[in-house]
């Protein structure tokens, strides 16, 4: 009646052990590290950058407790901060001996200290929250109107050509502010403008006054240029930060102009605050042929062009550009028609039109793709061109694959839309985040405890289970937490608390239940198999009714209250497995082979006019 099959206790047995596998990186702590990243768009590191990190560290005689080298960058673990700072300062110096043009990022990181046996395993440590890792917090200002002056002005640009490609006449195109002035010398020159820009560019909307036309943006254009703005910020900032390394980074939008920027256990504050401040833009240009690489004539510049052998060439292009980054609206990796990797790009209607026209003027001459970040300009993409195209088209040559999907990317979101500028900045250091963890951490123990002595106290060996049960449920909670490499915050924590106090009413109606078939006489193991039966559907609606609203807060919050949802959402899920599976097969072990159980240890059973009676007797 009270036994599991093997199986059962199988299932149970390994489910303890992978949450024990998977709660113990926690316990290991964090090693001071330094992360040496690429600060080029076209700067890769690999195997040999690794290399390099550990020679640079052996000659300068710095001890180092491993060399890694990820998606992010090559990292370097240390025993103490000032070997780490040490470290540093090296690798600074022998990475960027030029500070006015810095080819690497040299950043101070954590990283956990767990063993590599855990490690391989896929057993990680939770990420925890900028306010109990310590870190900066930055609030930034987009410069909305930055994005729409970008887009007026090349708006400008556009119907020059268009009124040119339809022989249109007129006086002058020009900016006035929020608008685009064209004056006409006749009526009729006017009236053919204003019927084309009517037809081609929806976005604007048209005032006629004697023979000048002018233009402004539509609200829902505004609208629509300003949003798009935002979103590829977001974006850039996330490759940004990707060079820091940090863990479970916020990069999210506040209000309608305003992003929020929280890098939790970052330590060189100053690194972080550059690379996120920096602007970039994309410029497309046509190579001067002509140039050679020593010279500098009028109407050219010359880039770095690095090749796929790693070696840096140079590359001449003209200064006219021909369009900018905002007029790009896809990029992807693909293969082009010998089945040999390429870009797909996709470019705006005005992008293409002038697309067109260059390159139906540039046939089998080179067009180069220009990223400018930190004021320097580089060749990300060199390339011929083969045909004339427009608003769709792919970049070719002897690209791998990884190359294309890298290409991509910084053509998607290696410019900002709209400048931003940094109005709120806080640090919270790290000493602050390990006293919310020791309080948090003392607050759940103490909780526990506390719990625990009183089932104990008040349901004897069922109460002893029920404690037992309860730390099934904060082990498996910490290993999922855990798995899924989710972050833990300050409302996280005060979810796990609440966690151990909803979790133990489950066992207190199933104790409870039992108790109730003693009384109405049924046998100690009737009454167990039946406690546990019927204590089970209402164990499970009221749990239910909790997770539906722990998933509103899930889904409806932000920040704080979403940390919160996801630890509880969790916990209710690992409550009632501890709950009902676990300590069921506990006191199945206990119990369910003594066939003639006269009486078991669930504290005092109290019948209404009678005194006392020992759990289980009739």
């Amino acid at each position: 009646m009270n036994r599991y099959p093997l199986w059962k206790y199988i299932i149970v047995a390994i489910s303890l052990a992978l949450g024990f596998i998977y709660t113990l990186p926690n316990f290991y702590g964090e090693s001071p590290a330094v992360q040496v990243s690429s600060a080029k768009a076209t700067l890769k590191v690999d195997e040999s950058t690794r290399n390099r990190v550990e020679e640079i560290l052996k000659s300068a005689g710095i001890a180092h407790n491993g060399i890694q080298l990820d998606a992010i960058g090559v990292k370097a673990r240390f025993a103490t901060e000032d070997i780490q700072l040490q470290a540093r300062d090296v690798l600074e110096k022998a990475f960027n001996p030029d500070q006015t043009d810095p080819q690497y990022v040299v950043a101070l990181n954590l990283l956990s200290a767990s063993p590599r046996w855990l490690t391989a395993l896929g057993a990680l440590p939770m990420y925890l929250g900028l306010d109990l890792r310590g870190g900066v917090h930055f609030l930034l200002q987009v410069d909305m109107q930055g994005a729409l002056t970008k887009r007026l002005d090349s708006t400008a640009a556009d119907l020059r050509i268009q009124l040119r490609d339809k022989k249109i006449r007129h006086a002058g195109i020009s900016r006035d502010k929020d608008s685009i002035v064209i004056k006409f010398n006749d009526a009729e020159g006017r009236d053919k403008a204003r019927a084309l820009i009517a037809d081609r560019q929806r976005e604007l909307a048209l005032t006629q006054n004697d023979l000048t036309l002018t233009a402004t943006l539509t609200p829902q254009a505004k609208k629509e240029i300003q949003e798009a703005a935002l979103k590829q910020n977001i974006a850039t900032l996330g490759n940004r930060v990707n060079e820091l390394g940090v863990a479970e980074p916020v990069i999210q939008q506040q209000g309608a102009d305003r992003i929020v920027v929280q890098l939790p256990g970052i330590q060189d504050v100053a690194e972080a605050k550059k690379m996120i401040g920096r602007t970039a833009t994309l410029e497309v240009r046509l190579v001067d042929e002509s140039a050679t690489v020593a010279g500098t004539g009028a109407g050219v510049d010359f880039f770095t062009d690095r090749g796929r052998d790693g070696r840096d060439s140079k590359v001449a292009v003209k200064k006219q550009v021909v369009l900018t980054g905002d007029r790009f609206v896809k990029a992807s990796s693909t293969f082009d028609q010998n089945h040999q990797p390429a870009v797909s790009v996709e470019l705006d209607a005005a992008g293409g039109r002038i697309m067109r026209e260059v390159t139906r003027e540039n046939l089998h001459k080179r067009m180069a793709i220009i990223l400018f970040d930190r004021g320097q300009g580089e060749a990300i993409s060199v390339a011929t061109i083969q045909g004339e195209f427009s608003s769709q088209f792919q970049i070719t040559g002897r690209f791998s694959p990884q190359e294309t999907n890298d290409l991509a990317i910084l053509i998607r979101s290696g410019a900002l839309a709209a400048p931003m500028e940094i109005i709120e900045e806080r640090t919270i250091g790290p000493s602050l985040g390990a006293e919310s963890i020791k309080k948090g951490f003392h607050s759940t123990l103490w909780g526990f405890l506390a719990i625990a002595l009183f089932m104990i106290a008040y349901y004897q060996m069922f109460g002893v289970v029920s404690a037992l049960a309860l730390s099934a449920n904060l082990l498996l909670l910490v290993a999922l937490l855990s798995l899924l490499q989710a972050t833990l915050t300050l409302p996280g924590i005060a979810a796990i608390a609440l966690t151990l106090g909803m979790a133990i009413d489950a066992n207190v109606l199933i104790n409870e239940r039992i108790r109730e078939e003693l009384r109405a006489g049924m046998p100690p193991q009737a009454a167990i198999a039946e406690g546990y039966e019927r204590a089970f559907g209402t164990i499970l609606d009221s749990n239910i009714t909790t997770l539906i609203a722990g998933l509103a807060l899930l889904i409806f919050g932000s920040g704080p209250v979403r940390g919160f949802a996801v630890v509880h959402c969790l916990g209710i899920l690992t409550s009632i497995y501890s709950s009902v599976f676990i300590s069921r097969a506990l006191i199945n072990l206990i119990y369910g082979r003594q066939k003639k159980l006269a009486k078991i240890a669930i504290g005092q059973i109290w019948k209404p006019g009678l005194t006392a009676t020992p759990a289980g007797s009739k």
